[in-house]
């Protein structure tokens, strides 16, 4: 039997369980078939619960559970070579790409932390020039639903972060130090990006704008039409944002990504002249000071990764894989830094953490590759 801590998402208020759910000591807590009634029950059987690994990954042998890494991954599939097609002049992709952005809007769905987890997690899944693509339009659709955007429209703003650099593939995926031919081409970007899709085939009059609009800021500093404030559309706002934090947290071969909190830090900054203010509040209250993936030291000396939003921005909850004395622990342990001796300390990169840990291993079946 293969023992594994029960995740959050592995459990859902009203829904029976498909299996026995086992205490640390290997007591039985509650058998198959339990109903937790509410989402108190639901944290404390999170906190307390272990099950069988091979039991829980069984439930449904003709299908597998669903799983935002999975749908993720497909997107990402998808969407390269309707880039490219794009790119060398093709059309007849607009219901290729509208089946994209379903899969983003169904991982989002399922689980929003987790499809922000991924961004950080799942940067090897393909190359930069993609994967930001589909990052981008994750924290598209999780700032558009904070603010109620028509679904319409998030379709269109969706759409438009998959193809926002359709017209920059190739200078994406190379150096860090460009010619001033690349430099011109890159601030040409939206433009061409917006005269390929023509080409293809889009007419979306929002999905167009979206990416011609990606780069625009607040005080008109932006490119390429210079747009001030109000004259930029709310999709464009979010997509511009989006793109930004996904850039800065993405690790390229000739630049290291920027801690996620240090990132949204320099956004914030950033939201005083060149982006929206309002909305930019909405980012860094939906994804945390602490967006989930971040990996932390707490007070106590354990290191961990932050798993999941807490009551508020500052105080997330987090999975603990190392112990106070730098040894890996047999059991992940689910902090709430709230508590004192749980309060983060530090922000760590990737670099810092000696231990490989699996998204599933933190987020349950979620995350399942």
């Amino acid at each position: 039997m293969t023992i594994r801590r029960l995740t959050r998402s592995d459990l859902h208020a009203g829904e029976a369980l498909a299996w026995d759910v086992f205490g640390e000591n290997g007591a039985l807590l509650v058998r198959k078939g339990y109903v937790p009634v509410s989402q108190t029950q639901v944290d404390s059987l999170a906190e307390r619960g272990f099950v069988d690994g091979a039991a829980l990954h069984g439930t449904d042998a003709a299908a597998p559970p669903p799983s935002v890494l999975r749908l993720l991954n497909h997107a990402v599939a998808e969407l390269e070579p309707l880039l490219h097609r794009i790119a060398a002049g093709g059309g007849g992709v607009q219901a290729e790409l509208e089946q994209v952005a379903l899969l983003v809007a169904q991982a989002v769905e399922l689980s929003p932390e987790v499809a922000a987890a991924c961004i950080l997690h799942n940067q090897r899944a393909a190359s930069y020039a993609v994967r930001h693509c589909i990052d981008t339009a994750v924290v598209a659709q999780i700032l558009a639903r904070a603010v109620k955007r028509p679904a319409a429209e998030m379709l269109s703003m969706t759409l438009a972060a998959l193809t926002m650099n359709v017209a920059l593939l190739r200078l994406q995926d190379e150096r860090g130090t460009l010619s001033d031919e690349e430099k011109a081409l890159v601030r040409s970007h939206p433009e061409r990006g917006v005269a390929l899709l023509r080409q293809a085939g889009i007419g979306d009059p929002l999905w167009l704008d979206c990416v011609l609009s990606h780069h625009e800021n607040e005080n008109g500093s932006g490119y390429p039409c210079a747009l001030v404030g109000d004259a930029i559309a709310v999709p464009a706002k979010l997509l511009a944002l989006a793109d930004r934090f996904c850039a800065r947290v993405s690790d390229r071969p000739f630049r290291k990504p920027m801690l996620p909190n240090a990132a949204l830090r320099d956004i914030l900054l950033d939201a005083r002249h060149a982006l929206d203010a309002q909305l930019g509040a909405v980012l860094i209250r939906e994804l945390g000071i602490y967006p989930v993936g971040t990996f932390v030291r707490l007070l106590n000396g354990e290191v961990g990764v932050v798993s999941r939003r807490g009551l508020n921005s500052t105080t997330p909850y987090v999975q603990t894989f190392i112990g106070p004395r730098g040894a890996p622990l047999d059991v992940f342990l689910q902090r709430d830094t709230r508590a004192d001796l749980s309060a983060i300390r530090d922000v760590l990169s990737a670099d810092q953490v000696d231990t490989t840990i699996r998204m599933d291993q933190v987020w349950g079946r979620a995350a399942l590759p």
